[in-house]
């Protein structure tokens, strides 16, 4: 699954990589990871100082290192001490008012015994918090704000801003990016927040950027690559149904194309009499730095190709805004002869689409227009939606249902990158940023201007049967690549079978026993 972003030669058989066997008859195996994937690039992680409660000095090393105050709670994105202290200058950042009171205060009206020292998320027991500290004060926060306490909020806060860091164990990192979310809520800024992080990330992104990042996440977590596998298995098998001439597939992911090599490997197997054309339409965001990545990806596919014997071409459709608004009849994906299949493939897309409206409901009846012979959709499990139709962040219990939420999906998340990745990994970072913009766009955001309002399978399910689909089960052969595919990883990750009679038909992938990602497959 990593070969597209490995450099390919025709004197060396390196580039027939593959970590699982879609067609059952490739003979590729997978070679040695990329050398570069154990270089760190310097000025990312730095010493972590003394966290014990509370600070001698609100301006300590670590709030340079964070790019954190006690007055101004604000997060840069780049988290380096070099970044942080341009901003910080040298001088204390002036005080923001709302937010200044009297540490010795708060400590006498909070009981600090609970919160004395970070408990290790090693230690934590049960899926309801229990012993997390990250998750009882954050919880506690927010029920302040939710309550408009104002003062109990600003109490919390200046707790959190002393025990969280980006650069800490999964708790402290937790409590970080959910202390950034609170902040851009109290402040009415999580637009201009959300903004601000794209901008510093955009100028960081490049091919091998993402390069690494996705190299990675696929070598040390099954997070992304078990959507991978299940979604090209059910693929495979819906074009060999038949025999069509020409394979059409629309790319609606996140994936940066990396589940596609083995596809077409799986297509190379075959012989060279009846391998079809493979066409490849993907869909990715307008902006500058990822045309120039796209435009990478698609030389690398062109010559991945070349090298299998598959006749391919690859197009690219760079949309900006919501995909709802992407006009689907102007891209030319209609098969109506016998000749051609047409594939959808939805990978953590779907969810970008706001919930206000039924949005949702209307794309996949567009999708439905089409004609395709498979659908594939793959998303994280969490019931992120909000009230539908929200044009203002939600209030009380509703903010409260959503909070709880997300805490729960993104500690399990932070966790798991903590147990697969080594602690000094700035692919790791990448991910945990990415990860922490989306909880700004949750906890700070209106259900309608997000781009993160995730939704649980059975979910989604309703919405396909109501779009005119049905659920298609994965065959035995695509299950058991997936189980292959999950005991190349450590100990903690598991797969469940729902039926197609299930409300949430398809197969999920659990980080102990704790559903977070659903795949599952679908016909008009």
């Amino acid at each position: 699954m990593d070969t597209l972003f490995r450099l390919f030669s025709p004197q060396s058989n390196s580039h027939r990589q593959s970590s699982y066997d879609l067609s059952r008859n490739s003979s590729s195996s997978r070679s040695s990871g990329d050398p570069s994937l154990h270089q760190i690039n310097g000025g990312y992680y730095l010493e972590q100082p003394d966290y014990s409660f509370p600070h001698q000095d609100p301006y300590s090393y670590r709030d340079q290192e964070c790019g954190t105050n006690h007055h101004g709670l604000f997060m840069d994105e780049d988290f380096s001490s070099s970044s942080s202290s341009k901003h910080l200058g040298g001088h204390r950042p002036p005080a923001t008012p709302t937010l200044v009171f009297d540490p010795a205060a708060a400590a006498a009206d909070l009981n600090l015994d609970v919160f004395s020292s970070p408990i290790s998320s090693s230690s934590a027991s049960g899926s309801g918090g229990g012993g997390r500290w990250a998750s009882q004060l954050l919880l506690e926060c927010a029920r302040a704000v939710a309550a408009r306490d104002t003062q109990r909020a600003q109490q919390l806060t200046w707790m959190l801003n002393e025990l969280a860091s980006p650069y800490g164990d999964a708790e402290q990192k937790v409590a970080a990016y959910f202390l950034q979310g609170l902040f851009a809520r109290l402040t009415a800024s999580g637009q201009r927040t959300l903004r601000t992080l794209a901008a510093a990330s955009d100028r960081n992104c490049s091919f091998d950027s993402a390069r690494r990042t996705a190299l990675r996440f696929q070598e040390l977590s099954p997070w992304s690559s078990f959507g991978h596998v299940a979604a090209n298995g059910a693929i495979l098998e819906a074009f060999l149904e038949g025999t069509p001439q020409r394979l059409h597939i629309l790319d609606l992911s996140t994936t940066f194309c990396t589940q596609w090599p083995t596809l077409l490997e799986a297509l190379a197997t075959r012989s060279a009499d009846d391998t079809p054309h493979l066409t490849i339409t993907t869909v990715a965001a307008a902006s500058s730095s990822m045309q120039r990545v796209m435009k990478e990806i698609g030389q690398r596919m062109e010559k991945f190709a070349r090298l299998m014997g598959v006749p391919f071409r690859f197009n690219v459709v760079h949309h900006a805004g919501d995909l709802s608004s992407l006009d689907l009849d102007t891209l030319d994906l209609r098969c109506d002869d016998s000749v051609s299949c047409l594939a959808v493939n939805c990978v953590n897309a779907l969810h970008a689409i706001s919930p206000n409206g039924g949005r949702r409901g209307g794309f996949l009846a567009a999708i439905r227009r089409l004609r395709p012979q498979i659908v594939t959709v793959v998303e994280e499990e969490a019931d992120l939606a909000g009230v539908d139709g929200g044009d203002e962040p939600e209030e009380g219990e509703a903010f409260m249902k959503v909070f709880q939420e997300s805490l729960r999906f993104f500690t399990a998340y932070m966790e798991s990158l903590e147990e697969s990745f080594p602690r000094t990994s700035n692919e790791r970072l990448s991910l945990e940023r990415t990860a922490g913009r989306a909880v700004v766009d949750i906890v700070s955001c209106a259900p309608s201007e997000s781009a993160e309002r995730r939704e649980k399978a059975a979910v989604w399910s309703r919405r396909m049967r109501t779009a005119g689909f049905a659920p298609s089960a994965f065959s035995e052969d695509a299950a058991d690549d997936v189980r292959a595919l999950l005991r190349r990883y450590r100990e903690g990750w598991s797969m469940r079978s729902s039926t197609t009679d299930a409300d949430d038909a398809g197969v999920f992938l659990e980080w102990k026993e704790q559903a977070v990602v659903w795949a599952s497959a679908w016909k008009p």
